[in-house]
């Protein structure tokens, strides 16, 4: 039985941590780079 459990924990932290990785791995604050957002040029024609 405790083997199942074992089996159980390891697969719940592996999802936990998929999850967490693809939600915050390589997020790039795109505001901050785009120099037209800054400025407000973007609203200017």
């Amino acid at each position: 039985m405790w083997i199942l459990m074992l089996e159980a924990g390891v697969a719940l932290f592996l999802i936990v941590f998929i999850v967490w990785w693809t939600m915050f791995a390589g997020r790039k604050d795109t505001r901050q780079d785009d120099p037209a957002q800054k400025d407000g040029d973007s609203r200017e024609q």
